[in-house]
């Protein structure tokens, strides 16, 4: 059986002045995802960032810029766009002034997927994939609360299967993944679900071999599942999802570094869980396996 590598090229997180090669502006996540998309990633994952300030953006037409240059580029690759934004409650140090504090963006569930909206305009950039974090969590040790509760994730399953998209449902959590069945058990996921464990995150699910398990275990009989351990755990947690016969991801986005010291870059992340599956005896998917295994239709590009 052979491995799905996802790259997540650029995330939405703090990273722009810890690395010095973070894409930021459309055309660098575009080239990047190219370049890891020859290094052998089936599928991109993407964010946008303000080009002005390297922070996440929401904005539609960024990711309509990404994603145009990828389709023009003629490479082969799964498109995989992040519905992550928007959740992120800042609660207050001094709650009698109201709950919400600085840096808090919060919409409601059909607003969250506005750059869906934009980029389904257009068949030639409408994505294959998007995410859909299923659940809320504390995110860090901090004062950040991410907020997906059930009321909003039915709907946007619903949407997000309307824009003839297919959800990769997120879980940082096995409470996430309870919902991930339900949500399967109500029909509001098409065909077999497309489910990513994210490990590691401070606040979620711990990087350890056992949780990996248990999170197989409870996932759906017919599921297509991918895993992901965030930092030095990423490429140790390579081998261990191939091992139990999942698919992987590895990217900037959760990782910084190649090993201790020198910067890493999307297409050498890709190029060495590339390595480390057929040095395991694995065989690494193409995009158009991918699409075949997980029920995705070819784009109109």
């Amino acid at each position: 059986m052979g491995t799905i590598i996802t790259c997540a090229i650029t995330g939405g997180g703090d990273t722009v002045s810890r690395h010095p090669r973070i894409p930021v502006t459309p055309k660098e996540i575009a080239d990047a995802a190219i370049a890891a998309a020859s290094a052998g990633a089936a599928i991109v994952h993407l964010h946008a960032r303000d080009p002005e300030t390297g922070q996440q953006s929401r904005d539609p037409e960024l990711f309509a810029e990404s994603v145009s240059l990828i389709r023009d580029s003629k490479i082969d690759v799964i498109i995989n766009i992040s519905c992550g934004m928007a959740g992120d409650l800042i609660l207050r140090e001094n709650l009698e002034d109201g709950i919400a504090g600085l840096g808090t963006d919060l919409l409601g569930p059909i607003d969250r997927l506005r750059h869906l909206e934009r980029l389904c305009r257009d068949d030639r950039l409408r994505p294959e994939i998007c995410t859909l974090d299923c659940g809320s969590m504390n995110f860090g040790d901090g004062d950040l609360i991410y907020l997906s509760p059930a009321t909003y994730l039915r709907p946007m399953a619903k949407h997000i299967r309307q824009l003839g998209i297919k959800p990769e449902l997120e879980v940082f959590e096995l409470g996430h993944l309870a919902f991930v069945r339900k949500m399967v058990a109500e029909g509001l996921i098409d065909g077999e679900p497309l489910i990513q464990f994210c490990l590691g995150i401070p606040g979620g699910a711990p990087a350890e071999p056992f949780v990996l398990d248990a999170f197989r275990q409870l996932a759906p009989a017919k599921s297509n599942w991918s895993a992901f351990a965030i930092g030095r755990d990423e490429m140790r947690f390579v081998p261990l999802a191939v091992a139990q016969g999942g698919n992987v991801r590895v990217g900037l986005e959760d990782n910084l570094y190649l090993e201790k010291g020198v910067y890493a870059d999307n297409h050498t992340l890709v190029e060495r869980a590339a390595g480390l599956i057929r040095g395991i005896g694995g065989y690494v998917l193409s995009p158009a396996e991918t699409r075949q295994k997980l029920g995705l239709r070819q784009p109109n590009v």
